[in-house]
Parts: C-alpha cells; structure tokens; sequence
C-alpha cells in the first residue's frame, strides 16, 4: 500500500510541478529578467563588467527551469505521499481528501509561509555572493524550527483535547505555534539586502509570483494525491471485504 501511494504522489507531484512550470514561466520569468536588467544597470553604473554566463538565461529559464520544478514537485509528491500514509487513520476519522487537503495545507503554511515571512524570496539580482550560504542556511533552519514546532504544538492539542474538547485544544494549539514561531523569528537575525534603488513594484511583484507557485504546488498536490489516494484505499478495503465474505462463505 505504501509503495501504491508514493507512486500516486509522485505523479501528483509530477502534475503540480507541470502546473507550477508554466505558471512559473508566464507570471514568474518576465520578473526575473528585469531584476537581472536592473543589476546589469547597477554594475554599469559602477563601471563594473558583467560577469560571465555559466549557463545561459535562455537555457535557465527554459529547461533549467522545467527540470528544476519537475524534480522538486515528484520529490515533494513522494514525501507528502509517505507523511500522508503514516498519519492515516492516526488523525480522527478523516477521510483520504480531507486529510490530504489539511496534509496540504499545513505544509504549505509549514514549509513556506512561516520561513518566507522571515527570509522572503528575492530576485536573483538581491544578495551578497558572499552571504549566500549564510542566508540558505537561516532559511533551511527556520523551515527546520517551523516543523518542528508544528508537530509539538499538535502533540499539545492531542494531550488538552480530553480536557478542552476539540475546538479550545485547536485553539490552544494555534495560539502556542504563533507565539513560539513569533518568538524565534525575533531571535534570529534578519537578513535585507535589497538595494534602495530596486523598484518596490518588482519586489513586490516577484514576491507574489513566489506565493503563486507555492500555492500551486500544494493545492494541486492536496487536491490530487488525496483523489487518487481516496479511490486506491477505497478499492482496497472493497478488495479486503470481498475477500472476508469468500473467507466466511467457505
């Protein structure tokens, strides 16, 4: 069953990098090319040549970018498939597309929104080199502190639900991840490297394209996965019952 479901999310994963691709490519791309026009005007400015190409930008955002959101969507399918198939029938009664929507929806907030709220996407044409390492770790650390404190604020909800009921613990729960997350967010060092010269509006813009595809992504993957996964569970309790009636029968 397992090995059933990673390949349904794979393939969700695979549908949502498609749909996120060409998001990415229509919404996304025309972005980028004016920050990297920006910073071309910049180094110009200061008399500075533009550095080599390693890899063109044609070749970046056609096939560079396909392959690159191609891979992260099967990748983040399969890992959504193995965290749904251990929290089935772990969570309440909740059906297979319920709990692949909420699945969904907390690792959308999890993963990205809380991370991005501190350390939110910039252009390429945003940064130190320098600094690069320094900033992807910080954003991979908050990611890191963001699940982490989601699964210990679910473990206190699980632990007040018999005295609180249902709906206090939640909100108990909720109120916790949002003081601890605001708290070490206020700890960790904040990062702006953002020229005061780059338009506000193409920040903006960028930032915005950056949610976009994230909730592409995870819609797509919630919606999906949990439809496939819904009619493969399904199938097998049918196959399951069928089986016990021919056990009982004999």
């Amino acid at each position: 069953m397992v090995g059933k479901l990673l390949v349904r999310g794979m393939l969700a994963g695979i549908a949502a990098g498609l749909l996120t691709f060409g998001f990415a490519k229509i919404a996304g791309e025309p972005q980028v090319d004016q920050a990297i026009s920006f910073e071309e005007k910049l180094d110009a400015a200061k008399g500075e040549a533009p550095e080599p190409e390693i890899v063109s930008r044609k070749t970046q955002a056609s096939i560079g970018l396909f392959t690159g959101v191609m891979v992260y969507g099967a990748s983040i399918g399969g890992l959504f498939a193995l965290v749904f198939a251990y929290a089935n029938g772990r969570v309440g009664r909740l059906s297979p597309r319920a709990l692949s929507a909420w699945l969904a929806l907390a690792a959308f907030v999890a993963i990205y929104m809380v991370p991005s709220i501190k350390y939110p996407a910039n252009p390429p044409s945003i940064g130190d080199p320098e600094t690069i390492g320094y900033r992807t770790g910080l954003f991979f650390l908050m990611i890191a502190i963001s699940i982490a404190v989601s699964v210990f604020s679910l473990k206190v909800r699980a632990a007040l639900v018999p005295r609180l009921g249902v709906w206090n613990a939640s909100i108990m729960a909720l109120v916790l991840f949002v003081v601890v997350i605001g708290a070490i967010q206020l700890a960790l060092p904040t990062i702006n490297e953002v020229p005061a010269a780059f338009p506000a509006v193409l920040l903006w813009k960028f930032r915005t394209v950056s949610i976009g595809m994230q909730v592409i992504l995870w819609t797509t993957i919630g919606l999906l996965f949990g439809a496939l996964a819904e009619k493969l569970i399904g199938a097998n309790a049918r196959a399951l019952g069928a089986r016990g009636t021919q056990t009982r029968a004999a």
